[in-house]
C-alpha cells in the first residue's frame, strides 16, 4: 500500500508539471523504477527538457545537465586528469557524468565520438578513463533528450546506443485545453525545477526492488516470447529483437505492472508498454509503409493472447 501511495504522489506532482500526458508521464515512471535509461524524442518546444527536470527534482536524486553539442568532446562528459603541482602527480578531475541523474539534453547534436562515451557507463555503471575504471553514484539514470532526425546539426544515434535505452517516448503537441493552461498559467520550467522531491534515494530502491519482485507466470512469458519471435520472423522488421531488449520488455512490464497496483504481470502491462520499449529497437520492413511503432502495434495485434 505504501509503495502505491508514493507512485501516486510521483504521478500527480508529475502532471502538475507535465499537463496533458499523463500516459507518457507514466511511462517515464515506469522506465525509471525498473532501472533503465530514458529517450524523449520530439521536436523542440513540446515539454522534452522540462519533463527532465520534473523526473530529476521529483525523483530526489542528484542531478546533473549537460547541453550536448557539436563542439563537446568525451572528456567533457567523462573528466580528465590534471597535473597538480602540489601534489606532484595527475589527480583526476571527475566529468558531469558522475552523478545520479544525467539529462543529456539533445544528445543527437554530439558526434558519435562523444555519444559513443556514454556507452559503458549506461550499460555497466562505471567509467573507464586514464587507465582506471570508475563506477558511477547509485542509482545512474541518463534521461536524454532528441530532437528529430530531419533536423539541421543532428547526428543519428547508432543501434547500440539506441539499444542501451530502456524505453523511447514522444509527447507530441498538447490539446487544446492543456495548451490553454500552458499559455495562461505560470512557467512550466520553473515549476518543474521547484518541486519537493517525493522520494529518497533508498525509497526509490526499496519500489525497484518492488519491481524485481513482481510475479510472471509462464503464460506471460510464452506470450513475450511469441512477440519476440515475431519481431524475427522477418514479415515485420529487417531484425528481431536481442535478448537483451526481451528482459528490457519484461523488466518494463513489471513496473507497469507495479504501477498498476498488481503484483503479477498482465498481457495488459506488455501491451501498454512494448511499443515504448521495442519500436527504437527495430527497423520495419521495406514495404511495410508503416513507421516503427505502428509497425509494432500491428505485429502486436497478430499475435493471440494467452
Amino acid at each position: 500500500m505504501q509503495a502505491q501511495q508514493k507512485i501516486k504522489s510521483l504521478l500527480d506532482q508529475l502532471n502538475t508539471v507535465i499537463v496533458g500526458k499523463s500516459a507518457r508521464v507514466q511511462d517515464c515512471v515506469a522506465c525509471l523504477l525498473a532501472g533503465g535509461h530514458l529517450l524523449i524524442e520530439d521536436v523542440p518546444g513540446v515539454g522534452k527538457t522540462t519533463l527532465s527536470h520534473a523526473l530529476a527534482h521529483t525523483f530526489g536524486l542528484q542531478f546533473t545537465r549537460v547541453q550536448f553539442t557539436a563542439d563537446l568532446m568525451p572528456s567533457d562528459l567523462i573528466g580528465v586528469s590534471v597535473y597538480e603541482r602540489g601534489q606532484e602527480a595527475f589527480v583526476f578531475h571527475p566529468g558531469p557524468v558522475f552523478t545520479q541523474v544525467l539529462l543529456a539534453d539533445e544528445i543527437n547534436r554530439a558526434s558519435p565520438k562523444t555519444q559513443s562515451a556514454l556507452l559503458e557507463a549506461m550499460e555497466e555503471k562505471q567509467v573507464s578513463a586514464e587507465g582506471e575504471t570508475r563506477p558511477l553514484p547509485q542509482p545512474f539514470f541518463v534521461i536524454a533528450t532528441q530532437n528529430p532526425q530531419d533536423q539541421l546539426g543532428t547526428y543519428a544515434l547508432p543501434e547500440s546506443q539506441l539499444d542501451r535505452f530502456l524505453m523511447r517516448i514522444s509527447l507530441g503537441y498538447p490539446d487544446r485545453q492543456s495548451e490553454r493552461l500552458l499559455l495562461a498559467g505560470s512557467d512550466r520550467r520553473h515549476m518543474a525545477t521547484s518541486v519537493a522531491p517525493v522520494l529518497s534515494a533508498l525509497e526509490l530502491a526499496a519500489l525497484q526492488q518492488a519491481v524485481l519482485a513482481i510475479h510472471t507466470a509462464d503464460p506471460l512469458l510464452d506470450y513475450v516470447q511469441d512477440l519476440i519471435a515475431a519481431t524475427r520472423s522477418g514479415r515485420w522488421f529487417v531484425q528481431g529483437l536481442s535478448p537483451r531488449a526481451g528482459i528490457a520488455l519484461v523488466r518494463a512490464a513489471k513496473a507497469q505492472a507495479l504501477i498498476s497496483g498488481r503484483d503479477y504481470v498482465a498481457p495488459d502491462d506488455v501491451q501498454a508498454i512494448i511499443a515504448q520499449t521495442i519500436a527504437h529497437r527495430l527497423v520495419p520492413v521495406g514495404n511495410a509503409g508503416r513507421g516503427a511503432v505502428e509497425q509494432v502495434q500491428a505485429m502486436v495485434d497478430s499475435v493471440p493472447l494467452p
